[in-house]
């Protein structure tokens, strides 16, 4: 017969030991992903193609859906170069007073985040992840917002 009071110890430590990595976010985590955030947003206002560079995984794909004349749903997309350089073209420069920039971390679990930034006449969804040791940005979804003309 086992004695199943006598193994609860023990299965409690090895649970302890397997959740610990997977904790929530740590205050340097936290700072990391906003600041990716920042640079995404503030690269583009500013035409700083270096700083978008660096918030970008070279794999990244950015998405919008929007509906065509025939009222189908269509999807624009961008890869990692085409936002580098339409930042370096200046395509999203926009002087201080006219930007918004809020960042706010939806979820961060272990290596991924989801984070919303809104933007001048948009909001994107960022998905970060942890890659070789810094927060870089695979994935955005973006949302114009009503009556902003775009």
């Amino acid at each position: 017969m086992i004695r199943t009071h006598s193994l609860v110890p023990s299965v409690l430590a090895l649970l302890a030991a397997f959740a610990a990595p997977a904790r929530a976010q740590s205050a340097a985590d936290s700072a990391a992903i906003r600041a990716t955030a920042l640079d995404y947003i503030d690269g583009w206002y500013d035409g700083d193609a270096a700083r978008m560079e660096r918030a970008l995984h070279p794999h990244l794909a950015k998405r919008q859906v929007y509906q065509d004349d025939r009222g189908r749903s269509r999807l624009a997309d961008m890869t990692a170069m085409e936002l580098v350089q339409a930042t370096r073209s200046g395509a999203g420069t926009t002087p201080p007073a006219e930007r918004r920039d809020a960042v706010t971390i939806l979820n961060q679990y272990g290596n991924a985040a989801m984070v919303r930034v809104d933007a001048i006449s948009w909001v994107d969804y960022l998905q970060e992840v942890k890659w070789n040791g810094r927060w870089v940005i695979v994935n955005v979804v973006w949302v114009d917002r009503p009556g902003t003309g775009d």
